[in-house]
């Protein structure tokens, strides 16, 4: 439950930094249109803390950290918001400097791809894992 709470509280303080980062970096860039930048401080704000507390309160319940997938829910789901967010920040960078060549989009765009199927294949697992869980508490 500590790696939970943990990982509820990292995420937390990413979404925070991303959001004064994304408000100073906007005054000081004297930006008048929002970017990207500003969807990173909800992603790992609802993704991250939100989703790791509900995770929290389910396992208290039904001890879901017990089943053997669930280190492949953790790292895969982790991977996937980490690897999303990093290409929210890249492609906020790009809406900045307005120099993204259709090369530059379309890659960002696979890997953000990439980092929302890994989000899929985790909540997929996450919920046979719960699931599963409920099952064995009736």
């Amino acid at each position: 439950m500590k790696k939970l709470v943990n990982t509820a509280f990292i995420y937390a303080i990413i979404a925070m930094l991303c959001g004064v980062v994304y408000r100073e970096g906007s005054k000081f860039l004297e930006l008048t249109e929002p970017t990207t930048w500003s969807l990173t401080h909800t992603h790992f704000f609802v993704l991250g803390m939100f989703f790791f507390l509900l995770v929290l309160l389910l396992e208290k319940n039904f001890h879901l950290t017990k089943d053997k997938k669930f280190k492949i829910f953790y790292i895969t789901y982790n991977i996937g918001l980490i690897i999303t967010g990093i290409m929210l920040w890249i492609r906020g960078i790009f809406d900045i400097t307005k120099n993204a060549t259709i090369t530059y989009d379309k890659m960002i765009s696979g890997i953000s791809g990439i980092g929302h199927m890994l989000l899929g294949i985790g909540i997929i697992i996450f919920f046979i894992i719960l699931k599963n869980a409920t099952k064995e508490k009736r």
